[in-house]
């Protein structure tokens, strides 16, 4: 009881420091420079404040250390602590490498380089790793080689810093993606008793929520780089806490609680090597912009993004829920091929790869053409 009340005042008191810190921060931002100009691509249309994440970080990190000496003793452990230190000392690279980004638009070279470097700062300085294999419709879960878990823990952490960034493109989406999929570990936390990711990610979450009052739209300020990259972040290292084990069904439940900017980022991949274009190079046909071209409003895109997210959060929740039976592995497996089939269908439908390459639902009309003729031919008969 007095855990939980503890992890609310938490809550409270980040949400509280980023409602009071945004508005600074938005000062600064335009003090030093740190803005973002309407161009081609973006949907603004007047000079905005970038530099919003640093109001987020901050209010996370001032209430974690302000929240940490009321905690009971014994609540958290050594190896607890050590995660804690883990996520803090990369998440300010990060933010510094946001920051920088924000000021002075660094090279997509340089902004790798920084991410791989706060993902090696969690992996050798901490020794955090993904580092158990759970054999697909197995009972036990088996260590893996350093060489192995090693690059996949890099490659985690920095895949997913970057999706979080590629959706920042509408007032409150990338913030209020990420709140859900934060809000997603919070809940399993507590089912699993994971005292460290549910204290951290109810912290972080404050500061989402008390940032969002000044990002949705009409946004007042922008999160920036500096905001979706320690995001991102966050997100890639509060799941890999909770959720260490990787298989073809135990990863799923990470993957799913990112599931809307993991499923924008693969897309964008795939639309720009069919289009033969650089996979870095920006473009104006992501998820949001696509859905804003069908007619929806700038308000009702996000409302829709969120909802998917939300859907996307219950599904990891259920499917953590499930127990790990070959039955259970089995539907976990239907659940996947299931869900790829309707987002490429969902993809088709609104163009997000191409607007006249649809594969998946030529293939259906051609069945369906075909078992009308038949169906006509039997009749006929």
């Amino acid at each position: 009881m007095l855990v939980g009340i503890m992890y609310f005042i938490g809550f409270i008191v980040a949400l509280l420091i980023a409602v009071i810190m945004t508005p600074l921060v938005k000062k600064f931002a335009f003090w030093v420079g740190a803005i973002d100009k309407p161009n081609y691509r973006k949907v603004h249309t007047k000079v905005m404040p970038r530099l919003g994440g640093l109001a987020i970080y901050l209010a996370f990190v001032v209430t974690i250390f302000a929240i940490l000496p009321f905690l009971p003793e014994g609540l958290l452990r050594p190896r607890d602590m050590n995660m804690i230190y883990a996520l803090l000392s990369g998440g300010t690279i990060i933010i510094l490498l946001g920051a920088l980004d924000d000021r002075f638009e660094l090279s997509a070279k340089v902004k790798l380089v920084g991410q791989i470097l706060a993902a090696c700062v969690v992996v050798f300085g901490f020794g955090i790793r993904i580092d158990l294999l759970n054999i697909p419709f197995g009972q036990t879960m088996q260590p893996i080689a350093e060489w192995i878990s090693i690059p996949i823990t890099i490659l985690w952490i920095v895949g997913v810093t970057n999706a979080i960034n590629l959706i920042d493109g509408l007032d409150g989406l990338a913030a209020g993606v990420s709140a859900i999929a934060i809000a997603t570990i919070a809940v399993m936390a507590f089912i699993m008793g994971n005292q460290p990711v549910m204290f951290l990610s109810v912290l972080l979450l404050g500061g989402i929520i008390g940032f969002l009052v000044f990002n949705f739209h009409p946004a007042k300020i922008f999160m920036g780089d500096s905001g979706a990259l320690f995001l991102g972040f966050s997100l890639a290292t509060l799941s890999m806490f909770g959720f260490k084990q990787v298989a073809i069904v135990s990863f799923v439940t990470p993957l799913l609680i990112i599931g809307v900017p993991l499923t924008d980022t693969i897309f964008a991949i795939i639309r720009r090597w069919v289009n033969k274009k650089p996979i870095f190079a920006p473009d104006k046909e992501h998820l949001h912009h696509r859905l804003q071209d069908l007619g929806f409003s700038h308000k009702r895109t996000v409302l829709i993004i969120w909802g998917i997210s939300a859907i996307f959060g219950v599904l990891a929740i259920i499917q953590s829920s499930i127990v790990q039976s070959s039955a259970a592995n089995w539907l976990t497996l239907v659940v996947i091929f299931v869900l790829v089939f309707l987002l490429q269908i969902g993809s088709e439908v609104i163009g997000l790869v191409s607007k006249t390459r649809k594969p998946v639902i030529g293939l259906l009309r051609r069945v369906r053409m075909r078992v009308n003729k038949v169906n006509t031919s039997s009749r006929g008969k």
